[in-house]
């Protein structure tokens, strides 16, 4: 593992001697376990170990760039901005929103960011991450437009790793729309992110995850999440394009009528592997979960779905349904599918499932008697599976934007 890497801890701004203690015994923990491999049974899919091995030679975390480069706001929408380049937090603009209601800095300090699920990628990003965002909505304030996160890569970024962590908070009857906007050059690198979630009391907070075109990146991020009295907490999954990414989201549902949602749909092309892990545990009674996944897998790529919803004996009334599917092109795609329930309370409604298949030859056939061409039959038919998707986004302008990002890399197929 050594020979993989070429980390030097002093190209890491610090704050005190302790800091450079702390971040040298999690790189030795982390070395020691090194990138997880499918023996670990949250990996057994997605063996990292031997992706990486297969696709870096020397990884390094030399943080010097140049970044020069003007980056284009979306227009399809008016919303406020986060721009983060290479992980790291640069500016921010929330002219919709009243002074002082909204705050977001660069995270200074790791106080109090544990991560209770630990494993060698936590500990690889406590030794090395030159942190994020902080974010905080002030008590009843609903943001007034929607935050988008520019994260920028730049392009000189081959066999470096990036570490970085977040912070959002929610604060009491507060709402926010926040998307995170991808925007990669054609390097090669890994993306290492932990990030915290807070939501308190009535808020809401509607999170979109969006890959803006392909690119060799391979990332990953680990989420987790607790929510408070009547908060609700909703992802959307877009992140088709990336070389690999897995994505681990813990959401804890701690006091009563807490709903968590989780939708993703993604279109995955040669040589592409994707990874979404869930875990939701309702720890109070009559919260509500509910997980829909939609992979469409051409070529050799490989999707991945483990989802598991945990019930505590006191959690009565709980309603959880998850349901991930697979539309599968052709014999060289993969995918993979863990669902599990582990229930101690006796009334509730629990449901999981998942489906695979290949594209309904009926419906091309029929389309094709249309006057439509076969490849473009089968564009409309996977549009068509993966718009179940966009139908549960509530703002229109936002709506129709993710459908079009998302139908630019469907018209990509060949």
């Amino acid at each position: 593992m050594e020979k993989l890497f070429n980390i030097d801890l002093k190209k890491i701004p610090y704050s005190n001697d302790k800091e450079v203690e702390d971040r040298k015994k999690n790189l030795e923990l982390f070395l020691k376990g090194g990138f997880p491999n499918k023996k670990n049974e949250n990996w057994k899919f997605s063996d990292l170990s031997l992706i990486i091995s297969k696709n870096f030679k020397n990884i390094t975390n030399n943080y010097d760039y140049k970044f020069d480069k003007k980056i284009e706001p979306i227009n399809d929408f008016d919303h406020n901005k986060i721009i983060l380049v290479n992980g790291s937090f640069k500016s921010c603009d929330f002219q919709f929103e009243e002074r002082g209601k909204i705050k977001a800095e660069r995270l200074k300090s790791f106080k109090d960011f544990e991560n209770e699920s630990k494993n060698d990628l936590d500990y690889l990003n406590k030794a090395l991450s030159i942190g994020g965002f902080n974010l905080e909505v002030k008590q009843n304030y609903k943001c007034k437009k929607p935050i988008i996160i520019y994260n920028y890569f730049t392009t000189n970024l081959n066999n470096k790793i990036i570490n970085n962590s977040n912070k959002i908070k929610l604060s009491q009857n507060s709402e926010l729309t926040l998307i995170e906007y991808n925007i990669c050059e054609k390097s090669k690198f890994i993306k290492n992110t932990y990030e915290k979630i807070s939501i308190d009391k009535g808020a809401i907070l509607k999170s979109i995850i969006l890959q803006k075109t392909k690119n060799n990146g391979y990332f990953y991020k680990n989420i987790s999440g607790i929510q408070d009295y009547n908060s609700s907490y909703q992802n959307f999954i877009l992140s088709s394009g990336l070389k690999f990414s897995k994505i681990e989201i813990d959401i804890k549902l701690e006091k009563e009528k807490s709903s968590c949602y989780i939708l993703s749909g993604i279109n995955l092309s040669k040589d592409e592997h994707q990874e979404i892990k869930t875990q939701i545990n309702h720890l109070a009674p009559n919260c509500k979960s509910y997980q829909k996944i939609k992979n469409v897998l051409e070529n050799d790529s490989v999707g991945v779905y483990q989802g598991k919803i945990f019930v505590k004996d006191i959690a009565q009334k709980t309603d959880a349904y998850q349901l991930s599917k697979a539309l599968i092109l052709n014999d060289q795609a993969e995918f993979n599918a863990k669902p599990e329930l582990e229930i101690y309370a006796d009334d509730v409604k629990c449901s999981h499932g998942s489906t695979s298949g290949s594209i309904d030859e009926e419906a091309i056939h029929y389309l094709m008697t249309r006057g439509i061409k076969l490849i473009e039959a089968k564009k409309l038919l996977i549009k068509g599976f993966l718009n179940e998707i966009f139908d549960n986004v509530p703002e229109e302008k936002i709506r129709i934007f993710l459908e079009k990002s998302i139908a630019e890399q469907i018209d990509e197929i060949r």
